[in-house]
């Protein structure tokens, strides 16, 4: 390949990610076919929706319905896969990678759900695969973690991966509104989809989040083996009780190793982050992201997660890299082509530990406090700070409990007892505290 000129590419879909590479691609292409000293051509482009086709100003004779004509086509060298979805996008990216293509690929959930499956089809068929656009849109964190930062072992990665979130909760702590008022704003400016629930329950923070682990530690850890929550429960109250705090709100993915015992533990949940903490001054659309290295230390990345542009700009830094791939036949191994981490192990829930915020809608009436701090004490956890305000039920009150630090397992226990109380009136709300620095 080096002493050839002309590189070919295929792009599969043209929604808006795809629909931004082709306008990019074409803006550039002058650049950066003088840095890549390569050609670049986009001989096929797959979409069924011919109207698609035509806003981006496709030529039609470069045009197919079918994404796996793409995938199959012996003329190209690079496939895009930007479809979406595990169906269609699996079976064009097994069906090129078994040709010994490279494959580019912005799709989260599919590596998510089937990366072992693509990356042994990708070392059997002699191809390779780049996803620097499937976490955190913009941002270089792939990137990151498989070659700036590829010294180092890593014992905390947390952050903000989903921009959607991000700016509900932003709103609801600038505006005091509540969560659905913010919602349906977000579906009408086009930063929530229709149905937002992959967004707001967590799961593609999730998906995201297993990338980044088999980024860090070469373990694909499976989304039921995470603990996740998503923002459908958080209230302006609770936004205003962490911030009389010192804290703000975050839909966090925290990846944490403890390399004494070789465990490793994933979670999304929203999380009160102290105020100082830079990522807990990552608003809006933006994503932020903390990666601590035994040897660097912590490193911070922030930028648009989402979007056409910042999305686009990923996946064109991946065609870059793989037309450098085609040309030098250099590249970073992925993580499970090293020596296996021998023994990594999921850590058990007794051994996920942070401090915890615990809302309680109780009856106002004597002895609650103490039945209360009963429960608690009876599971081990520490209470480090009490505050009362008024309910919205009748004759009620919130009561916002801190603990010490203390673990999941004992926490679940705790508010499963809380629930079984006759003065608790609504069921527990239940949220992680930060405590690391920076």
């Amino acid at each position: 390949m080096k002493k050839t000129a002309v590189v070919s590419i295929g792009l599969c879909g043209l929604g808006t990610v795809g629909t931004g590479v082709w306008k990019h691609l074409a803006r550039t292409r002058a650049e950066l076919e003088r840095r890549l000293g390569a050609r670049l051509v986009v001989q096929r482009v797959a979409e069924r929706d011919l109207r698609k086709a035509r806003s981006a100003g496709i030529p039609a004779s470069r045009l197919v319905s079918d994404a796996l004509d793409v995938a199959r086509d012996p003329a190209l060298q690079i496939v895009c896969e930007l479809i979406g979805g595990t169906t269609v996008a699996r079976e064009v990216v097994l069906t090129a990678l078994a040709a010994g293509k490279i494959v580019v690929t912005a799709n989260k959930a599919l590596l998510c759900a089937y990366g072992p499956e693509i990356f042994a089809a990708a070392r059997r068929g002699g191809g390779h695969v780049f996803f620097e656009a499937s976490v955190a849109g913009g941002v270089p964190i792939v990137k990151a973690l498989r070659e700036g930062l590829v010294a180092n072992r890593f014992p905390l990665i947390y952050g903000i991966l989903n921009g959607t979130c991000n700016y509900i909760l932003t709103r609801m702590e600038e505006e005091q509104r509540p969560y659905a008022e913010v919602l349906a704003d977000a579906k009408r400016l086009g930063y929530a989809e229709a149905n937002e629930s992959l967004d707001v329950e967590g799961w593609d923070t999730a998906h995201k989040a297993s990338i980044l682990a088999y980024l860090a530690h070469g373990r694909w850890v499976k989304t039921g083996q995470m603990l996740i929550e998503g923002i459908t429960k958080i209230t302006p109250t609770d936004i205003a009780n962490a911030a009389a705090l010192g804290y703000r709100i975050k839909l966090l993915a925290i990846i944490t190793r403890d390399f004494d015992t070789n465990e490793v533990a994933v979670r999304v949940c929203p999380t009160l982050v102290p105020r100082r903490n830079v990522i807990a001054n990552v608003n809006g659309v933006y994503n932020g992201i903390s990666v601590t290295g035994d040897v660097v230390g912590t490193t911070l990345y922030i930028g648009r997660g989402a979007g056409q542009d910042a999305t686009a700009s990923a996946v064109i830094s991946d065609i870059a890299d793989a037309v450098t791939l085609l040309r030098c036949g250099k590249s970073m191994p992925t993580p499970d082509e090293l020596p296996r981490r021998n023994g990594l192990k999921l850590s058990p829930l007794a051994r996920m530990q942070c401090p915890f915020y615990l809302r309680l809608e109780v009856r106002d009436q004597p002895g609650v406090l103490a039945r209360v701090a009963t429960v608690t004490a009876r599971h081990g956890v520490s209470i480090e700070s009490v505050l009362q305000h008024p309910s919205p039920h009748p004759r009620a009150a919130s009561l916002i409990l801190t603990t010490h630090r203390s673990n999941e397992h004992a926490l679940r226990g705790t508010v499963s007892a809380l629930q079984r109380l006759g003065c608790v009136l609504d069921e527990p709300l239940l949220l992680r505290i930060a405590d690391f620095a920076n």
